[in-house]
């Protein structure tokens, strides 16, 4: 039996223009666009991408292409020997758990649109940034966040690969830590191009305020499991998911973990679904031995449908 992880991209993965290949082609893509409606629709299509990039409406849209292209695969690739399992990055998460059948689509749209105003929210009270430090490991840029403390908030919260960590805080903490880490012989560092400071305790409030809207959603047990953000663990039971969904707001992203995780449970075959290839990326930096298919357009669509049913 073969053994398929799909992974569903976060904020950052958008472009103008995403999904539209697939809108125009499949039935079961526009079904899913449509659905989002005629607002979201022309934003993900048109833009401008100032807008596509605000996060109330980069979140709705990448989720919206990410189950329309999720859909056109299932429709077309023979499952019948295959086992899945399904993680996503942030945002992500809930693209695999409706993947995965924990919840339909409309409602991973309310979910995806709520969590979108509530970190925009977030953001606007405690503004923040984001940055990327490559080339240092966990505990050094731990260390570095430490000494920025009475400047403020500075977390380390999105463990990507080994050597690239994104770290999150107010402002002026942030720009500290780019230029300590800066003095590091074996660093790079970047500011991130984002509207606040994603999974950092800075979005306490987007958090408390998901748990409230959760209580409105009943979720189901799902098809095939999905491996979680904030503990990398696989998750089947639909009990625990909306207790996960809340604590991942506020939480570092364990990606590396997870893909570690992954394949010691013996899956070898990765499929990214949706716009982009920054998992596929990396999945590489984590696993050489390792390489990602992926799913965005018709053309790769076809690639990948041929190359998993060798």
């Amino acid at each position: 039996m073969s053994k398929v992880v799909l992974m569903f991209p976060g904020q950052g993965s958008q472009s103008v223009g995403m999904g539209k290949d697939l809108y125009n082609r499949y039935s079961k893509a526009k079904e899913i666009i449509d659905l989002a409606g005629s607002e979201l629709k022309k934003i993900i299509f048109e833009g401008p991408e100032e807008t596509l990039k605000l996060t109330r409406y980069t979140q709705p849209a990448i989720f919206t292409v990410s189950i329309a292209t999720f859909e056109v695969f299932k429709e077309l690739f023979d499952a019948s020997n295959v086992e899945f399992v399904a993680a996503g990055h942030s945002l992500g998460e809930y693209s695999a758990l409706c993947a995965a059948g924990f919840f339909g689509f409309e409602d991973g749209l309310s979910m995806v649109r709520a969590r979108g105003e509530f970190i925009q929210k977030a953001s606007e009270e405690n503004p923040g940034l984001m940055a990327a430090i490559i080339g240092m490991d966990k505990s050094a840029v731990e260390d570095v966040c430490k000494k920025v403390s009475e400047l403020g908030v500075c977390e380390a919260v999105n463990f990507n690969s080994p050597g690239q960590i994104i770290v999150a805080g107010t402002v002026a903490a942030v720009n500290k830590v780019v230029e300590l880490a800066a003095q590091f012989a074996t660093a790079k560092t970047a500011i991130l191009n984002v509207s606040g400071a994603f999974h950092s305790s800075l979005m306490t409030s987007a958090s408390n305020s998901m748990g409230k809207e959760l209580l409105k959603y009943n979720f189901d047990d799902p098809s095939f499991g999905v491996y979680t953000n904030c503990d990398a663990l696989l998750t089947n039971d639909a009990s625990f998911v909306k207790e996960k969904l809340v604590k991942q707001i506020k939480s570092p992203v364990k990606w590396d973990e997870i893909i570690q995780n992954v394949i010691v449970a013996g899956f070898d075959r990765f499929v990214e679904i949706g716009h982009g290839k920054v998992l596929s990326g990396l999945l590489k930096r984590i696993d050489k031995s390792k390489k990602a298919l992926n799913i965005e357009d018709s053309i790769s669509l076809q690639e990948t449908l041929e190359e998993l049913s060798e």
